[in-house]
């Protein structure tokens, strides 16, 4: 039987007010699901103007959460990266960023351009999956 553990660190903005929680783990099988992660501090504002800005935010956060979840980037198995507007544009500006960030890592990953995201400032979005260590 599934039993699920709410990861809501208290360095990321409070999610209850969207019903989410930033990561929920799967006890049972040790999966961990990430919701996604934005660059947005507690009154859901952004630091950054650009892709690139965000994007580097966005995986800070994404990393407070795995941490507090117990995994880490190495555990990573799925991300889903969003970004509004036409994907491939900002792919050279994107890859060197996630490539270091990821290292040996390499999980699967699925880059997606939207119309739009959670505000009309945010430019970048990732949800994910992970292990626990």
């Amino acid at each position: 039987m599934m039993k699920k553990q709410l990861i809501n660190p208290p360095q990321r903005y409070d999610g209850r007010p969207h019903g989410l929680s930033h990561a929920a783990i799967d006890t049972a099988s040790g999966v961990v699901y990430i919701s996604g992660q934005v660059d947005w501090d507690e009154n859901h504002q952004v630091s950054s103007h650009t892709v690139e800005g965000q994007l580097k935010n966005v995986l800070h956060n994404l990393t407070i959460v795995l941490e507090a979840a117990g995994s880490s980037v190495e555990n990573l198995l799925n991300l889903r990266i969003y970004v509004r507007g036409e994907f491939g544009e900002f792919m050279e500006a994107i890859a060197p960023i996630l490539a270091q960030f990821l290292a040996d890592s390499r999980p699967a990953l699925t880059g997606i351009g939207v119309a739009s995201l959670a505000s009309p400032e945010t430019l970048v979005e990732i949800e994910a999956t992970a292990a626990l260590k």
